[in-house]
């Protein structure tokens, strides 16, 4: 059985499946620089409203928007991906496999291949396009049942509507925790000029912490081949990864560190990578990333800009308040005293600062509720167990100028698949817009939600002006927001 969750807060279902120096620990927790951007006042923005055009479906919450349903989908559909020379939607399906949406033709679905047809036995979890309309496919096998190995595969077209399929990379097999905090590899993108994929490999813990998969895996915490963003050329043809952080760094395959799972990547314009990344089984925030090579983003010792408390050798779980008894690592007792709990690195980057109205709510360390906006503080980057996804770049001239991207901001739209637990009043389940400036050495954003009451959504793909969003559930569903 394989569990497939985006933590606590995300999907799951069942297809087939301290003792710091003081100068160390000072230099890991300084405080977070202030944002100083203002945002944009309300009587420069369209019109507010609340209308639901389709019954059951998604509220839309500016004018300007009409909503469409294009389809419905196997259920548990996971991703979305354009193919860059067709404009064909492809829908990727752990259980069912790769379907094709040709919109040119009355939105049209068909077959494009099984499961088995991409891999043997494996579960699908991530798929992108390469800009010749390749495609990676990744997905990943239980060896030996506490084991797991990543695969890549490459797609061809063969001229017929079909590929033909390589093995592009894959992992060695690399020990699993056997608990619900078991990632994986997911999120892939490719390069704009074709050359590299850029996949994620998420954590095996929840917060650093042992997880020795009842014994099999003594004091075994992250290990080389999690928390990781790997970077593969194209050209590659049964690369292996094996489970060695020297020889990963040696063959230049680590991009960035420290992400504890970015489901989804974005290339921006401006030609900038973003990655989402989901928080721990505690409130503290989730992110937004601007990747950069080389560089760590703080899993598992800072979550936002947040020290992870367990680091510290006075830590116990006794009194605190970001715990809530209905999360995973919480019931099974994973916040804990935790004395061998290994050294920060230092030198973390921050995410990007969420200077909302949207989407900052955060919990103070007396437990009671706030709104980082409203406190007039940035929030780094997003309301706890919201879970973002489905990431996407406006880029086309055709989205109206107040979605625009100009020299000065980057617009982009980022889905909430929703908060499965805890007691923030933020649930998700909703699209946000964001503008995104970058001051310094890096981002913030205005987040302003445009639309809520989704099932679930799990991923977005952007074609001109208009937004097709992916509703895992109930059912399937892709909707189409077109922007005026």
């Amino acid at each position: 059985m394989i569990v497939y969750k985006l933590e606590g807060k995300l999907f799951r279902w069942q297809i087939f499946n301290f003792l710091f120096m003081a100068a160390l620990t000072i230099s890991s927790c300084q405080p977070a620089p202030v944002a100083t951007a203002t945002p944009i006042p309300a009587s420069t923005l369209r019109a507010t409203t609340e209308t639901q055009p389709i019954p059951g479906g998604p509220v839309l919450l500016w004018e300007g928007i009409s909503l469409r349903s294009v389809a419905n989908v196997d259920g548990g559909s996971i991703k979305l991906a354009l193919h860059p020379i067709t404009g064909d939607i492809y829908i990727l399906n752990p259980g069912s496999g790769l379907r094709r949406l040709k919109l040119s033709e009355s939105d049209r679905l068909e077959k494009v291949a099984n499961p088995g047809d991409i891999v043997n036995d494996a579960n699908l979890s991530g798929m992108a396009f390469g800009p010749d309309g390749m495609l990676y496919v990744v997905a990943n096998r239980t060896v030996d049942n506490i084991y797991t190995q990543a695969i890549i595969r490459k797609g061809i077209e063969d001229g017929a509507g079909t590929f033909l399929w390589k093995t592009l990379a894959q992992t060695e097999p690399y020990p699993l925790s056997n608990t619900p905090f078991d990632h994986l590899f997911n999120g892939i993108i490719v390069s704009a000029d074709g050359k590299w994929v850029y996949v994620n490999s998420g954590s095996r813990t929840d917060h650093g912490e042992v997880e020795n998969n009842a014994g099999n895996f003594p004091d075994t915490r992250e290990i080389a081949l999690t928390a990781k963003i790997f970077r593969i050329p194209t050209d590659s043809e049964d690369l292996v990864l094996v489970n060695d952080e020297n020889a990963l760094k040696a063959d230049g395959l680590i991009f960035a560190w420290g992400t504890r799972n970015a489901y989804d990547m974005a290339y921006a314009p401006n030609g900038d990578l973003f990655s989402v990344d989901n928080g721990p089984d505690a409130d503290f925030p989730d992110e937004l990333n601007w990747l950069r090579e080389g560089l760590h983003y703080g899993f598992p010792w800072r979550f936002g800009d947040q020290d992870n408390p367990q680091q510290f050798p006075d830590y116990t779980s006794i009194g605190d308040k970001r715990l809530s008894p209905d999360f995973t690592a919480v019931q099974i007792g994973a916040y804990r005293r935790d004395p061998t709990f290994p050294v920060a690195p230092g030198g973390f980057t921050l995410p990007i600062a969420n200077l909302g109205p949207d989407a900052a709510q955060y919990r103070a360390d007396d437990g009671s509720q706030h709104d980082a906006a409203k406190d007039g503080l940035p929030l780094y980057t997003f309301t706890p167990h919201r879970s973002p996804l489905g990431l996407v770049f406006v880029s086309s001239s055709v989205m109206p100028t107040d979605f625009q991207t100009d020299e000065n901001t980057l617009s982009a739209f980022i889905l909430s698949w929703g908060s499965a637990g805890g007691s923030l009043t933020d649930r998700g389940q909703d699209l946000l817009h964001l503008q995104l400036t970058k001051r310094s050495d890096n981002y913030e954003t205005i987040t302003t939600q445009i639309a809520r009451d989704f099932k679930n959504p799990i991923d977005a793909v952007l074609i001109e002006n208009r937004l097709y969003v992916l509703d895992f559930g109930p059912g399937g569903t892709i909707w189409e927001l077109t922007f005026k």
